[in-house]
């Protein structure tokens, strides 16, 4: 399995034989200037230097009346953001990392918006997302529809979300159904060509795990090889950040609430929580063939609830790894030292240095041997995850003369 920085992202997350890790961004607002939004986008870059993710996620934020209510109104006023494409292309120039760009159907310039988007913006994954609600009235093509769309486009691949929420007999009920039905949804999105799935906000791990099992179970009755699902994790750290991605349609047990907000530190409590629920499912769910992948994000704008999307990341993204069985370690590259042409016969080896697992130093391991190897230039101090010597992620491509300092 060898993957490096030249691999597209859309690749990346079809490839059933490697994880994944991705990191959430939200546009910012309509008209806000183009140099704010240029700041914007490095700034988030820039913080995103460290860590070893191989992309990000772009969402397409609508307003969703459907699901507020007198009983549930919404937390946060809705604020109209910049589309997701032209966003996800600055980010993607100023990080050098490609993005995955979310676009819900609800769009009547549907068609133009995904010709713009490949032709205009190098989009080339995208996550088409069906409308919040059967209710209330929308405009664009319905999900099925806006699949064919897609898989129509040349050099365009796409994935869906999926929602563990829908897949437990309370929702099943509600609709209609005797039982839970979320698993045909993923297959009927894989038959039409989706690739990999992105879950929401996970905090209650058990229809997560049953919609897995069951989405398993269905691939191998039918001969399908089962599609990548990202899990996605979002820590909070206060009342309203949970009301929020309640609203959002992601169930909260009371007793994991009532944990967060009573502890003097709320964040890293919901940290430990969402660490732990991740062990728990990938406990769950070994060998029923689905690959898993991360992405990290945060929902909103309050600076511990930021800081700690970074901690969860380097924490989730240790424990998938760890559970592969495999060797894995982290490498920084200075850019300073590679050259991007093909060799330097009379320069010294350049040094690696790995993150230590254990404490978190950084430390030499090995060499990189510019006289027989080639090498991209990469941003500096940019991170990659090597797999049993294969580099993953972060887009440093490594030789095959790095030696010793793999994790056994």
């Amino acid at each position: 399995n060898t993957m490096d920085s030249e691999t597209p992202l859309a690749d990346r997350l079809a490839d059933p034989s490697r994880p994944v890790f991705l990191l959430g961004e939200v546009p910012p607002g309509e008209g806000t200037p183009p140099g704010k939004v240029l700041e914007i986008a490095t700034k988030f870059s820039n913080r995103s230097k460290a860590l070893a993710s191989d992309g990000f996620i772009v969402y397409d934020i609508q307003d969703e009346p459907g699901r507020s209510s007198d009983a549930t109104p919404r937390p946060f006023p809705f604020r109209r953001l910049m589309d997701s494409s032209p966003y996800a292309a600055l980010l993607a120039r100023t990080s050098g990392k490609q993005c995955l760009v979310y676009k819900c159907v609800a769009d009547e310039q549907f068609d133009e918006w995904i010709t713009t988007a490949h032709t205009n913006h190098g989009i080339s994954a995208i996550n088409v997302v069906g409308r919040v609600s059967s209710e209330g009235t929308y405009q664009g093509p319905t999900i099925s529809d806006a699949m064919a769309r897609v898989n129509a486009t040349p050099a365009l691949k796409f994935g869906c979300v999926c929602i563990g929420e829908r897949h437990t007999l309370e929702a099943a009920q509600a609709r209609g159904k005797p039982y839970p039905t979320e698993h045909l949804n993923m297959m009927r999105k894989q038959s039409a060509g989706a690739e990999w799935f992105v879950s929401q906000a996970i905090y209650d791990i058990e229809p997560t795990i049953q919609l897995l099992k069951d989405y398993a179970a269905l691939c191998r009755q039918h001969g399908k090889t089962p599609r990548k699902v990202i899990l996605t994790f979002a820590p909070v750290s206060r009342t309203k950040t949970l009301n929020f991605i309640k609203w959002l349609g992601v169930k909260v047990p009371q007793d994991i609430e009532e944990s967060i907000l009573q502890h003097e530190r709320p964040v890293d409590k919901s940290i430990d929580i969402l660490c732990d629920h991740l062990r728990t499912i990938l406990k769950e769910c070994a060998g029923i063939g689905v690959p898993l992948g991360v992405n990290c994000e945060s929902v909103s704008i309050y600076k511990a609830e930021i800081d700690g999307v970074h901690e969860l990341f380097r924490r989730l993204q240790r424990i998938l790894l760890d559970a592969r069985g495999s060797p894995w370690k982290v490498v920084w590259v200075d850019s300073s030292l590679l050259t991007s042409t093909s060799k330097n016969e009379n320069g010294p080896p350049r040094q690696a240095l790995e993150d230590d697992r254990d404490n978190g130093n950084k430390k030499t391991v090995g060499t990189v041997n510019s006289a027989s190897n080639s090498f991209h230039t990469v941003a500096p101090m940019m991170m990659g995850v090597v797999l049993g010597g294969a580099l993953v992620g972060a887009g440093v491509m490594l030789g095959s003369s790095v030696s010793g300092g793999s994790r056994k």
